[in-house]
């Protein structure tokens, strides 16, 4: 069977990349991906600001200016490189274009944290098919597959933190045989920190994540922490000193401040826009959330394969304790999930658009909970990942582009359409600016005729003609017709607009599910 499952898994992998870069290229573009552009156009300017004149004062009145660039210093140069290429491929805006070419990278460093996460599964149990199956169900998982093919923050910051997670278990497997942290893995770990706090500032918590680590394995391990940290106290301060120096490069607001960390945290914290997100048909407004929120979500995004092996720890935590290395991790990584959940909980730490920003929490509980499974029985595991699998490649099929939106099977006793937040994100805006294209001329319509709600359709339509492009909040001061409307993002939510023809509903079907949900509409106005 182990043979087997390798020859499987390198067909895999190879159709699994092929098909993701693909995906990742014909998905639609989201909200926040213009944002994202823009933040890196506003830091650059600003280093060459800095540098030419010291002064970057324009920059520091820029409303986004703690939101992290660390990713673009891998993304953008790829992004110049292969935009070009896109542009004629896709027969998109030289804009667009530049936005798609980063789905490459955030699929490929999504692709590398399975890689990772392979590595610590394989760590836990020592058993190859089990960390297969384990990792073929996360590369799976609609939800975080869907993210993989276009989201520019969460994706890559999840990413990195698996790869750290990975890291601190090797320091750790290091102490246990030789007492000692050899430096030069310590200097890694510091390089990926730094870039991980360089994402997003809440990559700060990883920092939890390694004092958790290190007092769990001497409580486990009979080891006393002080001596730990006094053996290798030289190494630990070259490894904060060199998180603390490649912060503050990777970081142009700090420049000009290192304290202003202590401003891009409360910022975060405490976002300004607050969203609502429907959940179970509340408007749960990000600087209000009850605690409720972030159980609901959790309960239903995770795979069922995932909540009934955490329902399954107390049942095997004396079995799991035989192992005292394999307990150290999970135990460890149980008490960092749960930690950064009362943080976000007790704190009111402002999110929205249901789990994206404790996303990076997902494969610290697919550890746990796989694991747990596996401990309590290991054929019944091995079926049950196989079959979630299959599963979940039918739902993947059924519901491209919008697997980001997935939710499990106990989300469908609801009206899923009315109770939660579905195309948040506006990538049904592809689909229906095809559809523009489509039956224009049919409709009377001019391409200098404008079209509402579309101020991302530009990207698909700008390039075969069409000019005038304005966003869904202008619609209430427009004064001539013919016009288009595009509903999408949370304007799905408002009322259709007056005296207008629908044109299209843009749904989809989960997989063995009849109801349709409705990722957007389009609308024509005459």
């Amino acid at each position: 069977m182990k043979l087997h499952l390798k020859k499987i898994s390198a067909l895999f992998i190879f159709f699994y990349l092929i098909i993701g870069i693909y995906l990742s290229l014909n998905t639609g573009i989201s909200h926040d991906e213009f944002h994202e552009q823009q933040n890196w156009t506003y830091n650059l300017q600003a280093i060459k600001d800095f540098v030419t004149t010291g002064d970057y004062s324009d920059f520091l009145n820029y409303r986004d200016r703690y939101h992290g660039i660390g990713f673009h210093y891998i993304s953008q140069p790829i992004q110049y490189l292969f935009s070009g290429l896109i542009v004629n491929i896709l027969q998109v805006s030289e804009y667009g274009a530049l936005l798609i070419s980063k789905h490459i990278v955030v699929f490929l460093i999504f692709f590398i944290s399975g890689i990772f996460l392979f590595k610590i599964f394989r760590i836990i149990n020592n058993d190859e098919n089990f960390a297969i199956i384990s990792t073929g169900i996360y590369f799976l998982f609609p939800y975080l597959f869907g993210h993989s093919l276009f989201n520019p923050k969460d994706i890559p910051f999840l990413s990195i933190w698996i790869i750290c997670t990975y890291c601190i278990i090797k320091v750790i497997q290091n102490i246990k045989n030789n007492n000692n942290i050899p430096l030069k893995l310590l200097l890694i770990l510091s390089l990926l920190t730094a870039f991980l706090i360089s994402i997003r500032t809440l990559g700060l918590l990883i920092l939890l994540q390694y004092i958790i680590f290190l007092i769990v394995f001497s409580e486990t391990h009979n080891k006393i922490l002080f001596s730990l940290i006094r053996n290798n106290i030289k190494n630990l301060v070259i490894f904060l000193t060199s998180i603390i120096f490649l912060v503050y490069i990777l970081n142009p607001i700090f420049w000009h401040n290192p304290l202003e960390i202590i401003n891009s945290i409360v910022w975060m914290g405490k976002y300004q826009q607050d969203v609502c997100t429907t959940t179970l048909g509340k408007c749960m407004k990000a600087l209000n959330l009850p605690a409720s929120y972030y159980f609901i979500w959790l309960f239903f995004k995770l795979p069922i394969i995932v909540l009934f092996g955490m329902a399954l720890y107390p049942l095997i935590e004396k079995k799991l304790s035989k192992n005292i290395f394999s307990n150290f991790i999970i135990l460890s990584l149980l008490i960092t999930s749960s930690s950064i959940l009362a943080i976000f909980i007790l704190l009111k730490v402002a999110i929205y658009d249901e789990l994206r920003h404790v996303m990076f929490l997902i494969p610290l509980i697919f550890i746990i909970s796989l694991t747990c499974f596996y401990y309590f029985n290991k054929k019944i595991f091995m079926i049950f990942g196989i079959l979630t699998s299959i599963f979940f490649v039918g739902e993947n099929i059924s519901i491209n582009p919008y697997q980001y939106t997935w939710m499990n099977s106990f989300a469908k006793f609801y009206d899923i359409n009315k109770k939660f937040e579905i195309d948040y994100w506006g990538i049904s805006n592809k689909s229906l600016s095809s559809q523009i294209s489509k039956d224009f001329k049919s409709r009377g319509f001019k391409k200098k005729d404008c079209i509402y709600g579309g101020q991302y359709a530009d990207i698909f339509l700008y390039s075969h003609g069409f000019q005038c492009f304005k966003s869904y909040s202008e619609l209430d001061s427009a004064k001539s017709k013919p016009y288009y409307v595009i509903k999408n993002v949370r304007n799905v939510k408002r009322s259709n607009p007056k005296d207008c023809k629908l044109v299209k509903n843009e749904t989809f079907n989960y997989f063995l599910y009849k109801k349709s949900i409705n990722a957007g509409s389009l609308w024509f106005c005459d």
